[in-house]
């Protein structure tokens, strides 16, 4: 990779730290005011969805800043990730964990939705969720274990970031670019 990629890793970088940050802000900071401050079940339940809400749209961005920002790193570092040793199979790992925690984030939202309108006091929330009835709560223990899944998978996406930048060292580039080429020279290998 000869050119430089600053506004896609930033963009990248900065999106996976908001997603992380906000998921684990909102399980320990946010959902933990809301139990401490919720006067009842209804009333915690109110808070949370009231922040989670207000905090959708900021996730929304941090994660397709992360998604568009990796697809532009990917797309530079195509030609490494063929070639050194490693390094696709970080990417891969990558990829199912990014799909893994943007499953979870959307399984999340869903759930805090259904608690939304099953718990909101506005006429039409409580005509839709006559419609479609919830278990108020199978979802909420649902969502108490999904919150923590989010921050965990992220974590992890973290971790896999440090290890993809341990790999542009440039002794794990020249070592994976020789091993490359001494396969090619291989004539078992062919």
């Amino acid at each position: 990779m000869t050119e430089r990629n600053t506004f896609a890793r930033s963009a990248h970088d900065l999106g996976l730290a908001a997603w992380f940050g906000g998921s684990l802000m909102g399980a320990v900071g946010l959902n933990g005011a809301a139990q401490e401050e919720g006067a009842s079940e209804v009333g915690t339940a109110r808070i949370a969805s009231a922040g989670w809400t207000a905090w959708a749209p900021w996730g929304a961005v941090a994660i397709g800043s992360h998604l568009l920002g990796g697809a532009v790193v990917l797309a530079a570092n195509r030609g490494r990730v063929g070639k050194q040793k490693g390094v696709a199979a970080s990417t891969a790992a990558k990829t199912v964990l990014t799909g893994a925690a943007l499953a979870a984030t959307a399984y999340t939202r869903v759930l805090g939705k259904k608690i939304d309108l099953a718990t909101s006091d506005n006429e039409k929330d409580q005509e839709m969720a006559e419609h479609v009835p919830v278990d108020t709560h199978r979802a909420q223990k649902q969502l108490a274990l999904m919150q923590w899944a989010v921050p965990a998978l992220t974590a992890g996406l973290v971790i896999l970031n440090a290890v993809q930048g341990e790999q542009q060292r440039p002794l794990q580039q020249v070592s994976g670019a020789v091993r490359s080429s001494l396969k090619g020279l291989n004539p078992q290998k062919r």
